[in-house]
């Protein structure tokens, strides 16, 4: 069809005549309708609305609109208005100027609209009639008419010398049409009938068969299911004349019709041989990317029976590969956080993957969750009114599968404005008296007065309170303490005099009392129980798990280990903490990484030593393997938490009780076994280098 599509929308709310109530649906119906009507991507209609206007102004617009169509244009009418009968039994539309007692000149007759559309050269009319017909209604809705007329009557089918034509009411003879629910907030919405249209319309539920295109025939039906389904009451009618289907929008619902893959290529698919199938597996995942649609779908349809039917391998192949066409959106949960009431935010879903886990539509579960889709997904659009929380859902399906988004938020007030300031009076002038001569005195000498008063200083800013560390916070930092008693219980109960203290090693586990002592302390300070406290527990606690030594020693390590844990427990609502790869590392950060690893290299060399110099020494070179891993885990590990700050902190743990662990170990030893001590020295320097870095490192680190 080569014409144009024109439409003409009337909403008439306003009436001059007291008689008549004011109805406040045909101003939404306007809006919504013109808004879905002139859309290029589903009606494309050129589309004039008449508000409120006379009966003259209406039936000359009405007169217009018929006698200017071509052949082929499409020409639809939507009438929103009282609807009135006559004492006779003649139909009339309401106007702004109507006068119940003097309907044949102050409204427009049904009469004149079926002779404009007689003589019209059009050959597809649409009329669509929103109007009541009855005198009773209930609470909370609003009756559009007094009396009863059966608009269909109105408009016969045999007049229109063979042109087709349909007619669309809202109601049959005998029942009335709703304007929705009681309106306590005073705001406009469309009726039951009209916002059924358009709701039909711009998702595109109105395509039954989903072949891209709404019919004529499957808009009633849509709209009779629809509107019985708001309001059992009421129920659409139609007289439909017409050769052939009209299509009146476009469609996003269409159906994707599988292309069927070459013969070939399904062959290969049934072939007995395993490899075979498996390279099908891989041209079918081709052809799942297709921008062809229909070659999508059909390469999805035999990867999904060689997924569901296939032995396990090829099954897996097939289910891997068909995942990628899986329908992802982009968030998977929308946030709208605070709302203000009456605001209207709006959020945007993306879509991502191939074409065909692009080909999408969205519905939501609710009225107050608007969705329009655009290109690459979908509009989200908030209008709840009720304060309080909400939590909704959108439902996004595609030829592949069906995801679910949820929106959450809640609706607060408006705070109200504070008060203007009141004016401060303005003092009214007091005149002075006028001054008296002064008799005239020598100069006398002047004295030296007090100083100048100098202006109050302002009152100094009160400091905010610092937040007190919780529970869990508090709990690690007395394990820390209670593990450096432990540790100083060993370094001076061990010792029998200050030169056994330095000469049997008592003095190796200090290092640790201090760290253990430090990470406590980091505990309770606002800027360090953060991130800094915890990541030092757990860096201690890493090398702390390896069960060596008296049992005052495995005592301690227990209490840092616990330490640690109550220290990970007050991270647990702290979203930031994660593992991963962040933003590249400054020179620092590679620094450490490169110290730790040195270092647990040169445990592992003292362990190849131990190991290669006597097989009775083969316990004691794998005591240097086991905690050479652990420090090579640990610093690996430091270097992937984040934030940069808890990983650094992490690593400045493991240098602590890697030094400890290196220096115990050589005293431990017995002197037989040292061999040459070269690795032992590499880690020892390695881990006092890793300790250094760390600390500057922390300096510059945030949280």
């Amino acid at each position: 069809m080569t014409g144009e599509r024109r439409a003409l929308i009337i909403a008439n709310g306003e009436y001059d005549n007291p008689g008549l109530s004011a109805l406040r649906s045909p101003a939404a119906d306007a809006e919504a309708l013109a808004s879905v009507l002139a859309d290029r991507a589903i009606s494309d209609f050129d589309v004039q609305v008449v508000r409120d206007e006379t009966a003259h102004v209406i039936a000359s617009r009405v007169e217009d609109l018929f006698a200017d169509s071509a052949p082929d244009d499409v020409v639809l009418v939507h009438f929103s208005c009282h609807g009135l009968k006559s004492e006779s039994g003649e139909l009339f539309f309401a106007a702004r100027n109507t006068r119940p007692e003097r309907l044949a000149s102050s409204a427009v007759p049904a009469d004149f609209v079926q002779r404009c559309m007689r003589m019209s050269r059009s050959r597809s009319i649409v009329l669509l009639l929103d109007c009541c017909y009855g005198g009773a209604f209930g609470r909370g809705v609003v009756v559009r008419a007094t009396g009863e007329a059966n608009v269909l009557d109105a408009f016969p089918g045999g007049g229109l010398g063979g042109r087709g034509r349909a007619v669309i009411t809202a109601s049959n003879s005998i029942e009335y049409a709703f304007e929705g629910d009681n309106l306590a907030d005073d705001h406009a919405r469309p009726s039951v009938f009209t916002s059924a249209l358009v709701e039909g319309l711009r998702t595109g539920d109105a395509d039954r068969d989903e072949d891209g295109w709404i019919a004529l025939s499957e808009l009633y039906d849509y709209l009779f299911d629809s509107v019985r389904e708001r309001n059992p009451n009421q129920t659409p009618s139609r007289d439909i004349e017409m050769q052939g289907e009209l299509y009146l929008a476009r469609s996003r619902r269409r159906r994707i019709k599988p292309s069927p893959v070459p013969a070939d290529l399904r062959a290969a698919s049934e072939d007995p041989n395993m490899f075979t199938r498996l390279g099908a597996v891989t041209e079918l995942q081709r052809r799942l990317t297709s921008e062809n649609l229909s070659v999508a779908i059909g390469a999805h349809e035999v990867l999904t029976t060689m997924a569901q039917t296939d032995i396990q391998h090829v099954a897996e192949a097939a289910d891997l590969a068909r995942r990628e066409a899986r329908v992802r959106t982009e968030p998977d949960v929308v946030r709208f956080g605070e709302v203000v009431r009456g605001a209207r935010p709006v959020a945007r879903i993306g879509l991502a993957g191939p074409p065909i886990a692009r080909a999408c539509r969205f519905t939501s579960s609710h009225s107050w969750l608007g969705v329009t889709e655009v290109d690459g997904g979908a509009e989200i659009s908030l209008d709840q009114g009720e304060i309080g929380a909400f939590d909704g859902q959108v439902t996004v399906t595609g030829p592949t599968g069906e995801v679910v988004v949820r929106v959450e938020g809640q609706v607060v007030q408006e705070p109200a404005p504070p008060p203007p300031p009141l004016p401060a009076p303005e003092p009214r002038p007091v005149p002075s008296p006028p001054p008296k001569p002064e008799p005239v005195r020598a100069p006398a000498p002047e004295k030296p007065g007090p100083p100048a008063e100098s202006p109050p200083a302002p009152p100094a800013e009160v400091p905010a309170p610092r937040p007190k560390p919780g529970p869990f916070a508090v709990a690690a930092g007395l394990f820390a303490f209670a593990a450096a008693v432990c540790l100083l219980v060993i370094a001076f109960q061990l010792s029998s005099s200050v030169e056994d203290f330095f000469e049997d090693g008592g003095w190796t586990v200090l290092p640790l009392v201090v760290f253990a002592i430090g990470a406590g302390v980091m505990m309770f300070p606002s800027k360090t129980r953060r991130m800094a406290g915890p990541g030092l527990l757990c860096g201690l606690a890493l090398l702390s798990a390896i069960p060596y030594g008296p049992v005052v020693l495995v005592l301690a390590r227990g209490c840092l280990i616990v330490a640690a844990a109550w220290g990970l427990v007050a991270l647990r609502r702290d979203r930031s903490f994660r593992i991963g790869l962040g933003k590249p590392r400054d020179a620092l950060a590679n620094a450490a990484l490169v110290a730790g690893c040195a270092g647990a290299a040169g445990l592992m060399v003292e362990a190849a030593e131990l190991f290669d110099y006597s097989s009775s020494r083969a316990d004691e070179g794998a005591i240097y393997l086991v905690v050479a891993v652990m420090l090579l885990f640990g610093t690996v590990l430091g270097a992937l938490l984040r934030p940069a700050a808890f990983g650094i902190a992490f690593q400045g743990g493991v240098a602590g009780g890697g030094l400890v662990m290196v220096c115990m170990l050589f005293y431990a030893l017995p002197s037989s076994s040292r061999v040459t001590g070269a690795g032992w020295g590499i880690a020892l320097a390695m881990m006092l280098s890793l300790a250094i870095v760390t600390g500057f490192a922390a300096r510059k680190a945030k949280g």
